[in-house]
């Protein structure tokens, strides 16, 4: 398969390992949004796009995508005020995107075990939930894709809550996410559920990015040939 690195930061550089690993071949390697002008896919066979680069090129960078028939991997966050224009575009020309917030097998096992989780604790009287996320201090975004996910879904059954926030500590009906960056850490995401008699918590902790690398290549190979909109749901039950 050939592959097109969009962002070529330091996922990109995990992404071209885990996929020349897996036999496939990087065609080009786009850093800048200008990089595009520049891009002769006419001499390339059927590329699939691996995003990892800045919200703010997002827009521009799907579209051009789209209009040339160029499959879509996207890990990047930040955007997600643009979403129904992404896949607006994407439907109408019958393209194929496939999106995730985290692309780790782990991290995706984990979402399943927070909606499960989250159902029973709304049922459970005393327990307050909260998270906290930790990442590099080179992570733009705050909180992470990955905590809104969990959040969201949290949110969704739990009735007294409506939406999250960064106070520490939350007002009434909002559940609050302490985002720190520090270091080099790679991702650590905790939901806690505390009471007066003991605390629940829900942890993944990264230990590096080949795990986000591999998903996000894996991503791709499920995509290719396909059109619609796809997400780590749809890969997972394809792996499990």
């Amino acid at each position: 398969m050939n592959i097109i690195l969009s962002g070529y930061g330091r996922m990109g550089h995990e992404v071209e390992k885990a996929a020349q690993l897996r036999g496939h071949h990087i065609v080009a390697r786009l850093d800048k949004k200008s990089d595009w002008n520049d891009l002769e896919i006419n001499n390339m066979e059927r590329p699939v796009v691996i995003d990892f680069s800045l919200p703010d090129a997002v827009r521009e960078v799907y579209s051009y995508c789209f209009n040339h028939q160029l499959p879509v991997i996207s890990g990047t966050t930040g955007w997600l005020e643009k979403w129904d224009e992404v896949v607006g575009e994407c439907t109408s020309l019958g393209g194929a995107f496939f999106y995730a917030s985290n692309f780790s097998v782990g991290v995706n096992i984990l979402f399943y075990l927070n909606e499960q989780l989250a159902l029973i604790m709304s049922k459970v009287s005393g327990y307050t939930p909260k998270m906290k996320e930790i990442h590099h201090m080179h992570k733009l975004d705050a909180p992470s894709g990955t905590a809104i996910t969990l959040a969201d879904q949290i949110i969704s059954r739990f009735g007294n809550l409506t939406s999250w926030t960064l106070e520490q500590p939350g007002e009434n009906g909002t559940l609050s996410i302490e985002s720190i960056r520090e270091g080099e850490v790679p991702g650590t995401h905790e939901v806690t559920y505390d009471s007066q008699q003991d605390i629940i918590s829900l942890v993944h902790e990264a230990k590096n990015r080949q795990g986000f690398a591999l998903g996000a290549v894996l991503a791709a190979e499920f995509l290719r040939g396909k059109s619609g909109i796809y997400s780590m749901k749809d890969l997972m039950q394809d792996l499990i």
